[in-house]
């Protein structure tokens, strides 16, 4: 007979666990994402890395809300950028909850760290002015799909942000053969590439990929995975961090791999 001998499971280093949203998908908060209440239920649950989205008001006050149109989530229509603090205020999420400024949640959560994703060239020059203000350029990871929005956020802020990649860096460590032309082409300097796990036939968060950002000293986060198989496979290739909208999920398989922060 032969005898096979399973050897332990070597346990993994930490990982950044983010609630996308709040955890806008998680059973007891769906349908208040981006609330102070989603923010709330994620921290008690033990996260310390918050992820939310920044539109501004008309009047220049920087909004924790994913949409530029407030139709989707509240009982009101409108354009964020051309309606008034006073004007969102009235709407709702959820029957009571307000939209939360960037500032309620900086206040609310002063132990929380934040990734924050830019979705106007407005909202790039109020977060420069917003984090220099509260010298809190530390408790930032600020990312945006727009190239131009991300080039204009890192020269606002001076050099003092951390920021993700834009999609043009992420093509370079994506395609590039290695990290040292992928460090050439991304003069931004981002601190993490923050990624799909893959878009329509590609994988992004490929072994290479992360293979490269890590010779660089770059971080790599996938977002937003929902499934615990796709977070036990992405974790098993090396990820440093995962989004999710089901904050209860990641944190049961970060726990049983041993990699829940609160474990370190």
């Amino acid at each position: 007979m032969i005898r096979v001998i399973l050897s332990p499971v070597t346990k993994l280093g930490p990982v950044v666990a983010f609630a996308h949203r709040g955890g806008a998908y998680h059973p007891d908060i769906e349908g208040l994402e981006n609330t102070l209440a989603a923010f709330e239920h994620a921290v008690a649950l033990g996260y310390s890395h918050l992820e939310t989205d920044v539109h501004t008001t008309s009047d220049g006050v920087l909004l924790a809300f994913h949409d530029a149109v407030l139709d989707r989530v509240t009982d009101t229509s409108g354009e964020i950028a051309t309606m008034t603090l006073a004007d969102v205020r009235k709407a709702r999420i959820g029957t009571h909850h307000q939209v939360p400024t960037l500032a309620e949640l900086f206040d609310s959560f002063p132990g929380a760290s934040f990734n924050i994703d830019l979705k106007s060239r407005t909202a790039a020059s109020a977060l420069a002015a917003f984090l220099d203000e509260r010298s809190a350029w530390d408790r930032a990871v600020v990312s945006s799909f727009s190239p131009a929005t991300l080039r204009m956020f890192r020269r606002l802020s001076g050099g003092r942000a951390r920021t993700g990649a834009h999609p043009l860096e992420v093509a370079a460590y994506l395609l590039l053969p290695s990290a040292r032309l992928a460090r050439l082409l991304t003069p931004g300097r981002p601190v993490a590439l923050q990624i799909p796990h893959t878009r329509g036939p590609v994988v992004v968060a490929s072994r290479g990929l992360i293979r490269r950002a890590h010779a660089n000293g770059l971080q790599v986060h996938v977002w937003t995975i929902d499934d615990p198989a796709e977070m036990r496979e992405l974790l098993d290739r090396g990820v440093d961090g995962l989004m999710t909208d089901r904050t209860d999920l990641l944190k049961d398989v970060l726990v049983a791999r041993g990699q829940w922060r609160d474990e370190e």
